[in-house]
């Protein structure tokens, strides 16, 4: 299945408010129902959920991938 093809069971859209951002988070099915989390955060609420984001996915690479493609490092 290509990426366009396949469905997925989330969704998350962001925008703007007066005094930060709005996050959506949709999850399809939960227990059988939808579910849709809004968090309406400051701007350094926001920073420090990006930094959180972005350091968890740096630590799952790592732990995916610990050693470059043919490396020994």
């Amino acid at each position: 299945m290509s990426g366009s093809q396949r469905s997925r069971d989330w969704s998350l859209s962001v925008a703007t408010i007066e005094d930060g951002v709005r996050l959506e988070f949709g999850l399809n099915d939960l227990e059988g129902r939808p579910l849709t989390a809004l968090l309406d955060l400051d701007r350094n609420e926001a920073r420090n959920l990006a930094r959180a984001l972005l350091a968890a996915a740096g630590d799952a690479m790592e732990r995916t991938f610990p050693h470059p493609p043919g490396g020994t490092d």
